[in-house]
Formats: C-alpha cells, sequence, structure tokens
C-alpha cells in the first residue's frame, strides 16, 4: 500500500507497513527513486517513507534552501509520518549530511541510523586523512558543480550532468540538474547561512556505517570507523562498491540492513504508540 502526503511542498511516499518508520535521505544527485530496491525489501515489514529533497525536484522552480531550512524540513516529515514514535534514518551523501544534522537537534526522534558512505566528513581527523591528491579531487569537482549551480540554466544543467557521467553516478540523467548542486555552491561560498554553524556529528543512538571502498578516497576516517565499530549496537561494513553500494549491490546491502535492524541494539524506542494515518 503507498500512501501519498505532502509538506512544505514536497511530496512524500509512505509505502509498507509495521511498527518502525524508515525515513530515507537521498543525497546528490538523485531523487527518491535511489532507495527502490530498499523499499522493495523493507515494505513487508517496516514503513518507508522517502521524498526528494527540497530543491533537487527538476520539475520544481529552482529555490535556494538553507541548512536551517532543511532539518525544518525533516523535522516535519517525521512529525507527519510518526507524531509518537521514534525513526529510523536511512541516509547517503548529502542526505547524511542534513540527517546527522537533524539527529544532533532532535535526538529525541531517532533511534537508530543508517549512514550510507558519509562519516566524519567534516572533522579534522578527516581531513588529515586525506592524501592531497585527495583534497584536490574534492575541490576540483565540488568547485565545478558549485560553479554549475550559480551558472544554472542549459549550461548548468549541461556541465553537471557531464560531473555526473564522469563520476559514473548510476541515477537516470532526467532527473539530474544544476538545482540539485546547491549544498556544493554553500559550502565552498558560505552562502544562504553557510554549513559553518553546523554540529558535529556524535552519534549516540546505535549505527550501522556502509560504505564502498571502490573509491580514490574515503568520506570518513579511519579512526571514526574505528570507533564506531566499538560501541555497543553500532556496526560498520565495507562492501566491494563506489560511492552507492545500495544500488551496486543491494542485496547484500539489503541483507545486512535488515539483519542490523533486527538486531537487540538496533530496535525501536517508541515514544508512543500512535502511528500517522
Amino acid at each position: 500500500m503507498k500512501k501519498i502526503f505532502e509538506v512544505d511542498g514536497i511530496e512524500l511516499l509512505v509505502e509498507g507497513q509495521g511498527p518502525r518508520t524508515v525515513v530515507m535521505v537521498h543525497g546528490w544527485p538523485d531523487t527518491y527513486r535511489v532507495w527502490d530496491a530498499q523499499v522493495a525489501a523493507l515494505q513487508a515489514q517496516y514503513r518507508c517513507v522517502r521524498f526528494t529533497l527540497p530543491g533537487f525536484d527538476i520539475a520544481k522552480p529552482r529555490r535556494a534552501y538553507s541548512l536551517d531550512e532543511m532539518v525544518a524540513t525533516l523535522l516535519h516529515v517525521v512529525d507527519q509520518v510518526s507524531p509518537n514514535q521514534k525513526v529510523t534514518l536511512l541516509l547517503h551523501d548529502w542526505g547524511c549530511v542534513f540527517g546527522y544534522q537533524f539527529y544532533m537537534c532532535h535526538p529525541d526522534r531517532v533511534d537508530c541510523i543508517v549512514g550510507v558512505d558519509i562519516g566524519d566528513a567534516d572533522s579534522p581527523q578527516y581531513q588529515q586523512s586525506l592524501s592531497l591528491a585527495g583534497k584536490l579531487m574534492v575541490a576540483s569537482y565540488q568547485g565545478l558543480l558549485a560553479i554549475a549551480w550559480k551558472l544554472g540554466g542549459r549550461l548548468g544543467d549541461a556541465l553537471t550532468r557531464g560531473m555526473a557521467t564522469a563520476l559514473k553516478v548510476p541515477s537516470p540523467r532526467q532527473y539530474i540538474s544544476a538545482a540539485m548542486n546547491l549544498p556544493y555552491y554553500i559550502f565552498w561560498t558560505g552562502a544562504y547561512g553557510s554549513y559553518k554553524h553546523r554540529l558535529a556529528f556524535v552519534p549516540q543512538c546505535p549505527m550501522l556505517f556502509v560504505y564502498g571502498t571502490q573509491k580514490p578516497f574515503m568520506f570518513h576516517s579511519p579512526q571514526w570507523a574505528q570507533a564506531l565499530s566499538a560501541k555497543p549496537g553500532s556496526q560498520v561494513l565495507a562492501l566491494d562498491t563506489d560511492h552507492w553500494p545500495m544500488l551496486r549491490q543491494p542485496q547484500e546491502f539489503n541483507q545486512a540492513l535488515m539483519q542490523w535492524l533486527e538486531a537487540p541494539g538496533a530496535q525501536a524506542s517508541p515514544l508512543g504508540h500512535s502511528q500517522a494515518v
């Protein structure tokens, strides 16, 4: 059964059934469609909630959204779909950045977190773990995407899709536009409130971190992954993929995800017993 809600002008897809709600947040340059395989695997036991991030929908006018607005939207989503019970966050790429910030601002709304391929990417120890070549690669592709957002229009879209092709992004090109590059523009220019005030991500709840090993550089430091894996109820899993393990190896990813969700450490902590209709 699929239900559709609207929150802050965003269409929410709610699929599946069960006592727990999994809120799925994508990154660049994706849409809600990136979670198709996970919804198919989870919906018999979980309520799966997904949507396209504000500013990422090619069918809507381009608009800038600050970090505070992103966090506020996530709160409105969670309040709509699970007003009396904590949710599980399933996050990837920029969805991790926004989801981690949401957790730090509203830890009482989250029972556990599944982070995909983005760890402590804003920490000093991560910067120290990057080689000079890695830092140059990060600056080059992110800088070009920031420029593409500023340019907008056909040229911006063409540059964005060209970068997506160069990075071997698996997402359908017809849904990709320069509007999706806003987070890179904010990060590199400090516009729209910047991301400098975001809280350092320190998960106190159980967390599963899944990352791909076949990349020129990681988005987490070895120290962070080691510390996370030592926490009771948390787990770190490396898969032989690139930045999109849930798309490249969906069967392996989904099996690990479901096993972890069913483990005692990741069990839900309800605020109440009623659900949204």
